[in-house]
């Protein structure tokens, strides 16, 4: 029978990974998923600016934003839909 590398060890390493883990998500896991969300916000706002003109806001002259179409093609229907989406107060919260 082949080992299963994915098995959680145990014991003294099963402990110090348990506590790692702990401190991690007491410490660091909030300050990743705020990073991550900031950089998404600064994604889309780049889209914004590039690509306003899909949405009726012209920002740049479209020279400049064809140069930049092949790079944001990926991401424009998840931009579109996430311009596009009714706000909430929640939103700001969470």
């Amino acid at each position: 029978m082949p080992e299963n590398d994915e098995k959680k060890p145990g014991g003294l390493k099963g402990l110090w990974r348990g506590f790692r883990e702990t401190i991690y998500g007491m410490s660091a896991h909030d300050m990743s998923r705020a990073a991550l969300r900031t950089r998404a916000s600064m994604e889309h706002l780049f889209i914004l600016i590039t690509m306003g003109d899909m949405l009726g806001i012209p920002i740049l002259p479209p020279y400049y934003s064809l140069r930049l179409l092949p790079y944001v093609v990926p991401q424009i229907a998840t931009w579109k839909r996430r311009m596009l989406r009714e706000k909430d107060v929640s939103d700001a919260m969470f």
